[in-house]
């Protein structure tokens, strides 16, 4: 089977106009690359500290992508 991949996958983080406090925990957290904030799942984003409403926000934008957490595709 194919590896799951996504065109936006390498783009820095910074691309996805995150609220600038919300960036600045992913960053803290070495989360750099769309890739590796589409790899986490709600559990982990709120263990880093991310609120639930932020939360929404970033699942929003992966999805503008045709990405969403938890490493899914949207064709």
């Amino acid at each position: 089977m194919a590896k799951k991949t996504n065109i936006y996958a390498e783009n820095d983080i910074k691309t996805m106009d995150l609220d600038s406090e919300v960036l600045k925990i992913l960053l803290d957290n070495d989360i750099k690359t769309v890739g590796s904030l589409w790899e986490l799942n709600r559990k982990k984003l709120k263990a880093m500290g991310v609120k639930d409403s932020d939360i929404k926000q970033i699942i929003i934008k992966l999805q503008l992508l045709g990405l969403d957490l938890n490493k899914r595709i949207y064709s």
